[in-house]
């Protein structure tokens, strides 16, 4: 039995182009932050949960496990580590003894004749034959049974690229692994930052209709200040004016609510007609910072991707060593036990046992093309790895001041919230006490609106950019809830 050095450059091979496919997860990644776009293998999920007639309850936690549990783009990471595992399985089977059992029976008819066995060439061996010569009915058609029974084994005693497949298959595996995990931190992140804007379109919501409200007092106090004489109609009308902006204020939010709420459900696998009622509140609070070093450190120990690029350098190194190997000679080891049985003579059995040792003669071209190719792999993922040490501390480091600047901001939005609000009770006073018309009032509470709203969008993206230095640093699934706060 022949055992090829090529077929263990072969599976070797197969398992980087495998391995290898896992480094677009970190492109495919970067596409999350488009959630409409059809190419983001994170757009959609599997339908788990079916529609009910009572609304269903929805924690930001039981969001996120959903997601985890039916979102595509990880089962497509999931479904990729299963078939590492799988390659690898081949490449250790490569070391371990194949041992195989056949065994058949058949009747056979052969000619002698066209076998070489003529009439002269039978005379030869008449001395063979009872009484020296063949029997008068001797035929040149003979038949007879043949039973076979057999058990081979090989083994692979050593092959140096088979001991680089080898290692590159544990290096993929743990590739594959690392794939997986950085798509569950994707999924985190998405279905958290949905959440999160659900909760920001609630909030939106819940000021519009408070803004709809007041404009309705106010259009009725204008109509009846007009009725009575007291007021102009241009009051009135501006009264008018602030009550149907404010109407189509609240169908935008209602409807960009509703957008958003469906891709919820598609990120968590809960069909797009079913009701959801978020338990949650919008969060906030104040975040202990660390040292950019100190993020930076966390993150090149716990961010999965480096952790993938790193053995994606493994896998390319092991390619290289069995470039290199092919030079090398390899020692296989074959054996079998035969037992035949023919018609009616007497059973018999063979074994052979054999020590192959295998040296390549002139196959240098190859090998050195090998070589170059396996070099220049290994050289671009070398760089590929340095500069994405240098893309997380970029990472780190812009998430920090997106954090910095957003708490910040929510600082300043809520000052102009309770001064557009103190601004509005006093001119509400002013208004009431026949000091001023209505205008300033009308834009007191538009000031207002646009307060509120801008304090709902701040807490949003202070949120958001909270979960974005929770993935920079490595660590969302496991403490998103502490980046967020309780």
């Amino acid at each position: 039995m022949r055992v090829s050095l090529r077929s263990y450059s072969a599976i070797l091979r197969g398992l980087v182009v495998v391995c290898v496919s896992f480094t677009g997860f970190g492109a495919r990644a970067a596409q999350a932050q488009n959630p409409t776009s059809a190419t983001n293998p994170y757009w959609g999920s599997v339908t788990a949960q079916p529609v009910s007639d009572a609304p269903l309850k929805l924690s930001l936690d039981d969001a996120v496990r959903r997601g985890l549990s039916n979102n595509l783009g990880l089962k497509e990471a999931e479904n990729g580590e299963k078939a590492l595992h799988g390659e690898k399985n081949e490449v250790e089977q490569v070391f371990l003894p194949t041992i195989t059992a056949s065994a058949d029976t058949g009747y056979y008819m052969h000619n002698l004749a066209a076998l070489g066995f003529g009439p002269s060439t039978i005379s030869k061996f008449s001395g063979l034959f009872p009484g020296g010569k063949p029997p008068v009915n001797f035929s040149d058609i003979t038949r007879d049974t043949l039973t076979d029974g057999k058990l081979q084994l090989t083994q692979v005693l050593f092959s140096a690229p088979a001991i680089a497949a080898y290692k590159a298959a544990g290096a993929a595996e743990r590739s594959s692994y690392y794939a997986k995990m950085t798509a569950r931190g994707e999924v985190v992140q998405q279905v958290a930052g949905a959440y999160l804007r659900a909760l920001a379109d609630a909030g939106e919501v819940e000021n519009a209709q408070a803004q709809l409200k007041e404009a309705q007092v106010l259009e009725e106090h204008a109509h009846e200040a007009h009725a009575a004489g007291t007021a102009a109609n241009l009051d009135e009308l501006r009264a008018q004016v602030q009550l149907q902006t404010q109407q189509q204020v609240l169908l935008a939010v209602e409807n960009q609510q509703a957008k958003d709420l469906i891709l919820l459900k598609r990120e968590i696998g809960v069909d797009p007609a079913q009701d959801l009622i978020l338990t949650d509140q919008a969060p906030y609070s104040e975040l202990a910072l660390q040292t950019p070093e100190e993020l930076r450190a966390l993150a090149y120990k716990s961010r999965q991707d480096y952790q993938n690029e790193q053995n994606q350098v493994v896998v390319y190194k092991a390619l290289h060593s069995s470039a290199r190997a092919e030079r090398l000679p390899s020692l296989t080891f074959f054996s079998y036990y035969q037992v035949s049985t023919v018609t009616t003579v007497n059973t018999h059995g063979n074994f052979i046992a054999m020590g192959m040792l295998q040296f390549p003669i002139f196959n240098e071209a190859k090998v050195r093309g090998d070589e170059q190719a396996s070099q220049a792999n290994l050289t671009a993922s070398t760089a590929a790895l340095d500069e994405l040490r240098s893309h997380i501390d970029e990472q780190v480091r812009a998430a920090l001041l997106d954090v910095n600047a957003n708490a910040k901001l929510v600082e300043v939005a809520r000052s102009n919230v309770d001064l557009a609000t103190h601004a509005l009770s006093d001119e509400t006073d002013r208004v009431n006490a026949g000091v001023d018309d209505n205008l300033p009032l009308v834009t007191a509470q538009a000031t207002l609106a646009a307060a509120q709203t801008n304090l709902v969008e701040s807490l949003y993206q202070y949120n958001v950019s909270k979960l974005a230095l929770a993935r920079a640093a490595g660590v969302l699934e496991q403490q998103y809830r502490v980046y967020l706060g309780e």
